[in-house]
C-alpha cells in the first residue's frame, strides 16, 4: 500500500525535519532593535549634559540677550574665583598669556574672544585681563554672563525707573 511514500507532516521523514530546521525567517524581529535604541537614547540623554567642559565659575546675572553663533569655535578666557586665568580649559600663566594669544590670533580669521569671569572677581582684575586681550590683538571682546538676571533700575515692584528728562 504505499511503501515508498514519505509523510509530509513533521515527524517521520528525513525531508520533513530538514525543511523545518533550515527554513529562513521571512520577517524581522524588531523588538531587540527597539530595546537597543531606547538604551542608547537613555545613555546619550544622561551623558550629554556631562559633555559641557569648562572651568566652573559663577557668572554674574544680567538682562542681556544671547549673542548669535559663529562659524569658528569660540575662543574663551576664564577668570576663576581665585583669579587664575584659563585659556579654553587649560590654565594659562600671566607671563605667557599675551604671546600665546598673539599666536592664536594669527591663526584665526575672527578677532572675537569671550571673557568669562566669576562674579566675585574684582573689576580691576577683569579690566587687566581685558587690557591684555586688547594688547594681544583681540578687539572684539564679549563678556559672558547668565541671562536670567535682574534688569538695571528695576524697582521692587518690577517696573523700570523712568530716566530724567
Amino acid at each position: 500500500m504505499g511503501a515508498g511514500v514519505a509523510k509530509k507532516s513533521g515527524g517521520g521523514g528525513r525531508r520533513g525535519r530538514r525543511r523545518g530546521h533550515s527554513s529562513a525567517m521571512a520577517d524581522i524581529n524588531i523588538t531587540p532593535f527597539v530595546d537597543v535604541m531606547l538604551v542608547l537614547l537613555i545613555i546619550f540623554m544622561v551623558a550629554a549634559p556631562m559633555l559641557t567642559v569648562g572651568v566652573p565659575v559663577k557668572l554674574p546675572e544680567t538682562a542681556a540677550a544671547s549673542l548669535p553663533t559663529e562659524q569658528e569655535k569660540p575662543l574663551a578666557i576664564t577668570i576663576g574665583a581665585d583669579g587664575k586665568l584659563f585659556l579654553m580649559n587649560s590654565e594659562a600663566e600671566e607671563a605667557s598669556l599675551i604671546p600665546q594669544l598673539q599666536a592664536i590670533a594669527a591663526e584665526r580669521s575672527s578677532d572675537k574672544i569671550f571673557l568669562r569671569a566669576d562674579g566675585t572677581v574684582p573689576y580691576e582684575r577683569v579690566a587687566q585681563v581685558m587690557g591684555a586681550l586688547n594688547a594681544a590683538g583681540f578687539r572684539n571682546i564679549g563678556l559672558v554672563t547668565d541671562s536670567n538676571g535682574p534688569l538695571m533700575g528695576a524697582a521692587a515692584g518690577g517696573a523700570a525707573a523712568e530716566p530724567n528728562q
